[in-house]
């Protein structure tokens, strides 16, 4: 299945020296990107805000195959963690070019000048990848949610992906009746450690009794399914893919609103003070900007409109 928003989803580090900056003019870098269609334009916050630098963006020419300082010359290593679920990847093979983050991963390689066959995959579990210190891969895809305790410890690119957070019961359940946040307060809620799903338990709903914790979105499945748990939180497109094709007798009770009025964020994992995360998040940014990430959404993740506001 499809981890549910991956773990904040830690210990605070100093932080590290910052991206090499660039200072090519605005305007050249601009008309680079447009025959090159790479993206190098300075980060629109209101499609992202996930950008770790206040530097000016690097020249496309610098956002190229030759020319980026990936852990491996010529290669773009890419790390997720196993298993890998859909619909963020099919088959439990992120190579296969199936799923969200699996077509993500190929489109943001294309859109930096690597052929599919330049991307080498890396198992890195999810809470490895979000802690401190050095990393096996140039970028990692895992459902990671930018935070700003997270950005202590490593970089982000621009968002990918904007989700919300859902509540599952099955369908027999009390739970499965709740209307609104505060009917979820009396009930045995559970979620996977280290996540913004955890984080919604904890900070949105504020159950009376302390909620379940577990290492795996397979070990909450599986206290749901054998009552040890009523409802469990995971992100929406992980929602529709469980009680679609995993928990057929469970249901989605409803999600919740991005806080803040700013959305939850999807971003590519980097080492802190990567000399790769302005050119990963102008891909970023291209690739939303010219419809790409809204077609491979549509593609393969569930629309979100069936499933009620919980408030």
């Amino acid at each position: 299945m499809p981890v549910a928003n991956r773990p904040t989803r830690r210990t605070a580090t100093p932080a590290a020296p910052s991206a090499v900056r660039r200072t090519a003019p605005v305007a050249a870098c601009l008309a680079v990107l447009l025959a090159a269609t790479a993206g190098c334009a300075p980060q629109d916050d209101s499609s992202s805000g996930s950008s770790n630098s206040s530097a000016a963006p690097p020249a496309a020419a610098a956002c190229t195959k030759g020319k980026l300082a990936t852990q491996v010359p010529g290669k773009l290593t890419v790390g997720t963690d196993k298993p890998a679920y859909a619909p963020w990847f099919e088959g439990d093979d992120p190579a296969n070019g199936k799923g969200f983050e699996s077509a993500v991963a190929y489109a943001l390689a294309e859109r930096l000048g690597y052929d599919r066959a330049d991307v080498a995959w890396r198992t890195v579990p999810f809470n490895t990848a979000v802690a401190p210190g050095a990393k096996k891969f140039d970028v990692d895809l895992n459902q990671v949610s930018v935070s700003d305790e997270r950005r202590r410890a490593v970089d982000f690119s621009s968002g990918y992906y904007d989700v919300r957070q859902a509540v599952i019961a099955l369908k027999d359940s009390p739970a499965a009746k709740a209307g609104n946040v505060a009917d979820l307060k009396h009930v045995k809620l559970g979620a996977q450690v280290g996540t913004t799903s955890l984080d919604v338990v904890n900070d949105v709903i504020k159950p009376g009794e302390r909620p379940a914790v577990f290492q795996k979105n397979d070990y909450a499945k599986t206290a749901l399914k054998n009552g040890q748990v009523e409802a469990i939180v995971v992100d929406l497109p992980t929602a529709f893919y469980i009680t679609s094709a995993e928990i057929q007798e469970a249901r989605i009770v409803g999600q919740f609103e991005a806080g803040g009025g700013k959305p939850e964020q999807f971003g590519l994992v980097l080492d802190k003070g990567s000399r790769l995360t302005s050119c990963v998040s102008g891909a970023v940014d291209s690739l939303r900007k010219d419809g790409t990430l809204a077609r491979l959404e549509k593609k393969w993740l569930s629309e979100a409109a069936d499933a009620p506001v919980l408030k």
